[in-house]
């Protein structure tokens, strides 16, 4: 009888494990640092409130998220630059664009008693250009009428990897800047033509703690979270405008017609309290997935993402993404094979 209990105890027990590794799911994800903050959080959520599933996200910027999801390595990229045509018709995986948040990319600084600083786009461009190298240059004190300027040089910081936030920061440049659109242009890695790198958003925000009169460009989250001051930006009604979820609302509300594939740019927009350096951010979904179980979890991921993760972005000082555009993103969600 013993043994009898022993060994159905032991037939349990083997049946548990199994249960155990078959519900056991662990998705695999790389791609922006721009919206890290708020990824975290909700895969960590997700993953508490479902037993056995694992979400591990790499930050390792929008190229790399592009460059591993592309080749088939990860069950989903993230990216704040939509992909171009070419790339997409060159990837191994065919890819949908899934926006999750909207966010914005402010101009960080390190000028030691100056607590506020206004930048024209114009002006923005010629400092990464090397075209404006001290603080005290006349264009900068223009904008910033009774600010002590100090006679100190500027230290250009940008990110040395291949990065959605610099796509976000040179496609607003390449819309005030003729220069700009004409030299380095817009993209995750363009040719600087100075300054010196960081490696992520969390790299670009050190560099400028660390450096009296540095100048950089982060997602607004790394500038709160650090404590770095970040300046208004002159918007395409001629406003300064401050950063802000608000604003970066704005931004997007300037889209009337959202492209089926919802690949878009809202740097720059029209409207009198946009910010304009504002941008949507992507997963990068397969359309067919390679482990039918893994599927199952992603989809079921996207879907509370859409239905309650956006609930918490604003606290991470995201935009939540509109509710129209919510709902088209959960009808592809549900028809992901």
């Amino acid at each position: 009888m013993e043994l009898h209990v022993k060994k159905t105890l032991l037939v349990v027990a083997l049946f548990a494990l199994s249960v155990s590794a078959v519900q056991a799911q662990k998705l695999t994800g790389a791609g922006a640092t721009f919206p890290y903050p708020i990824y975290s959080k909700w895969f960590s959520e997700y993953s508490a409130a479902h037993s056995g599933v694992e979400v591990n996200y790499q930050s390792i910027g929008s190229g790399g998220g592009i460059r591993q999801v592309t080749a088939g390595l990860v069950d989903f990229g993230a990216s704040d630059m939509p992909m171009t045509d070419e790339m997409l018709a060159s990837s191994k995986v065919k890819l949908l664009h899934v926006p999750t948040v909207l966010g914005a990319v402010v101009p960080v600084y390190n000028v030691p008693g100056v607590s506020q600083i206004r930048f024209s786009g114009d002006v923005l461009a010629d400092i990464y250009l090397g075209k404006i190298s001290n603080w005290n240059d006349g264009r900068i004190a223009k904008d910033n009428p009774g600010a002590k300027l100090p006679d100190q040089k500027i230290i250009v910081v940008h990110r040395s990897d291949g990065s959605g936030t610099s796509f976000i920061f040179t496609d607003y440049l390449s819309k005030v800047s003729k220069e700009w659109a004409g030299g380095p242009g817009k993209g995750t890695s363009p040719s600087w033509p100075a300054g010196v790198g960081g490696k992520g958003n969390e790299g670009v925000a050190g560099l400028v703690r660390q450096m009296p009169g540095a100048i950089g460009y982060v997602e607004l989250i790394y500038a709160l979270q650090n404590k770095i001051a970040y300046g208004s930006v002159k918007n395409v009604a001629g406003n300064w405008v401050t950063a802000s979820i608000e604003g970066v609302t704005d931004a997007a509300a300037s889209i009337k017609q959202m492209p089926a594939d919802f690949r878009v740019s809202i740097t720059n927009a029209p409207g009198a309290k946009s910010y304009p350096i504002s941008s949507f951010t992507y997963l990068l979904i397969p359309v067919q997935g390679k482990n039918a179980e893994n599927r199952k979890v992603l989809k079921d991921l996207l879907s509370w993402i859409i239905k309650s993760g956006e609930g918490e972005v604003s606290a991470l000082s995201y935009a939540p993404l509109p509710e129209a555009l919510a709902q088209k993103e959960l009808q592809i969600v549900y028809n992901l094979k």
